[in-house]
């Protein structure tokens, strides 16, 4: 579990050095964004997507890139040091996030 928080911080970090509209103050900024990330995954991406579930049909599950980015928004709301500029920084930085995440992970337990 302490593996996937660094992990999913130094993947904000990573999407934050970007340029791309995401913005960490520092490490110690992307771990608590990194945590708090995980909470609203947690307990509010659930909702919206159960919420959502009808245009998700819809689309073919394409919006789930928009709950993503939503959730992405919240957390960046919720934690000082952490800042989106935007709806589309948001779905593209939580895009990257999850792409970085999987790909670090999938390095940490080849290791």
């Amino acid at each position: 579990m302490l593996a996937r928080w660094l992990i999913s911080a130094i993947s904000i970090y990573l999407v934050a050095l970007l340029g791309i509209g995401v913005q960490v103050r520092n490490f110690w900024a992307a771990l608590l964004a990194a945590a708090v990330l995980g909470l609203a995954n947690l307990l509010v991406r659930p909702l919206l997507l159960l919420l959502a579930l009808p245009i998700n049909l819809l689309t073919l599950g394409l919006f789930t890139l928009v709950v993503n980015g939503l959730v992405f928004l919240i957390a960046a709301a919720l934690t000082p040091g952490f800042q989106v500029r935007g709806f589309w920084p948001a779905v593209l930085g939580a895009f990257l996030v999850g792409v970085l995440s999987a790909v670090l992970g999938a390095i940490w337990r080849t290791l």
